[in-house]
């Protein structure tokens, strides 16, 4: 009898604690076989396009690449149906489907960054110092200087030659192509120069010099015949002069290819993966729509590493250009009011990634609050430093809403925050659109090494964000 009602009691027990405690499952144990199948599947295509899109004109062109193989017009066209894409500088790109509810009810808006830290040329980089070709550069965006000495890196960029012509650039990608790198010094000769320094100041801006040849030019007489030989071969290969560099966007990323991680291959390894991690997973959730409830919109920007600034950051008004073109379609007339009216309606995610909890650095964390890798996306609240300086905060009743609709679709979730109240922080763009009185809130992949030239995801967080981004378009 008392066996009987121990049992009883445990039983009711384990069902409180099911009813009334929140805790997180890893994405694995909610995915059925077919659907393990899928993330793995669909991962593969994820890595392509890591390896394809390193630079953001990179991925603005794989964007749009897939969405005419998908039905989708340029805005310019105006007729056709209701799928267009509208591309601003080649920088940042947006991707919409008109919805069935009135245009003036609000749009869905998923907006990622496709910028990403990197290593770029100033814009008179080629010298030759102690008979070496060499580059001088300015790194953009937050990176550990240190991680990008001695790894090899390979060249992107576009170029507007004197003549008003314009050539892209990709060096370093090929089995065959040759790499670049940045030196380090030996560990015999490092100690006062670099090992008694905080690890932030070891490696200097300024000596982050990308080496770049060493062949010097036939001619004895010639002055810097190593920098001239590299010179020549620029002019044989692309007919570029010096006076190009200056009309120059070049950018140096890491060589390495997407990789799968782990022997159970259930991580992906590449760079760049923030943000492109939720621009692949935004972009193709799109594609998989035909008649959304709402007009939904994959918004892509460019510049968010460095605040969003400029003509084709976040805070540009090209999402403004956006509404005004579907407003045009919808053969509606174009005002101010209307626009603001649209924008106010809306509702958007901020798909941006997530500091994943580190099992080598959890003093940084407050685990409760901590995304983990393998839980699904993270929902992250508010954003910014300590007190949520520069924070975007979604309402209450916005996190409900987004809860819903996620559990409704089976999406594997997690409520974060970036690390501990006074350890640091970051932002988003969540910000910038929030400023038109949408609502918005942050949701991305959880990442370990974030910011480095080798990322970590797990698939089943990738695969997760798509469900999670076309759950949110498909819902009215």
């Amino acid at each position: 009898m008392i066996h009987e009602e121990n049992e009883k009691i445990k039983k009711e027990t384990k069902e409180l604690e099911k009813k009334l405690k929140f805790r997180g499952k890893l994405s694995w144990d909610l995915l059925e076989e077919r659907e393990r199948e899928e993330v793995f599947r669909f991962a593969e295509g994820y890595k392509n396009f890591l390896d394809r899109a390193k630079a953001e004109r990179e991925a603005v062109q794989e964007i749009v690449k897939a969405a005419k193989e998908a039905g989708f017009q340029e805005a310019t066209q105006r007729s056709g149906g209701k799928k267009v894409f509208l591309v601003n500088k080649d920088k940042s790109v947006a991707l919409a489907i008109l919805g069935q509810a009135p245009l003036v009810e609000g749009v869905r808006i998923i907006v990622s960054h496709i910028d990403s830290p990197r290593i770029d040329l100033k814009q008179n980089p080629l010298y030759e110092e102690a008979d070496l070709a060499l580059l001088h550069t300015h790194y953009y965006g937050g990176i550990k200087k240190y991680q990008w000495v001695t790894i090899p890196l390979s060249l992107h960029g576009f170029v507007v030659k004197s003549d008003g012509s314009t050539l892209n650039i990709q060096m370093g990608e090929n089995p065959d192509d040759p790499v670049f790198v940045i030196n380090d010094l030996l560990p015999h000769l490092s100690g006062k120069t670099q090992d008694q320094k905080k690890l932030a100041e070891a490696i200097e801006g300024e000596k982050l010099t990308v080496l770049a040849g060493s062949l010097p030019f036939p001619d004895l007489e010639a002055k810097e015949r190593i920098k001239l030989r590299v010179m020549e071969l620029l002019h044989q290969k692309y007919g570029l002069v010096e006076e190009d560099f200056t009309s120059a966007e070049l950018e140096l990323v890491p060589a390495m290819k997407a990789r799968d991680v782990g022997f159970d291959r259930s991580l992906v390894g590449s760079y760049g993966q923030d943000d492109r991690a939720s621009a692949y997973t935004s972009f193709q959730a799109i594609l998989s729509l035909e008649d959304p409830p709402r007009t939904s919109i994959a918004f892509f920007v460019d510049k968010e590493e460095i605040g969003s600034e400029g003509s084709t950051g976040a805070k540009s008004l090209f999402l403004e250009s956006v509404i005004r073109t579907l407003i045009g379609r919808c053969s509606l007339t174009v005002s101010e009011a209307l626009l603001k009216e649209i924008l106010a309606n809306s509702k958007a995610l901020s798909a941006d990634v997530q500091a994943a909890l580190d099992p080598n650095y959890p003093e940084v964390h407050e685990k409760q609050n901590a995304g983990k890798v393998g839980y699904g996306v993270c929902l992250e609240k508010f954003t910014g430093a300590r007190g949520k300086v520069a924070s975007s905060d979604a309402r209450a009743e916005y996190v409900g809403e987004i809860r819903r609709i996620f559990n409704a679709h089976n999406v594997a979730w997690q409520m974060t925050e970036i690390g501990k109240v006074d350890e640091g922080g970051g932002g988003t763009v969540a910000k910038y659109l929030a400023i038109y009185g949408m609502d918005i809130i942050d949701c991305g992949v959880p990442m370990l090494s974030m910011h480095s030239p080798f990322e970590i995801t797990s698939k089943a967080d990738i695969f997760e964000a798509y469900k999670a981004y076309r759950a949110f378009f498909s819902s009215p």
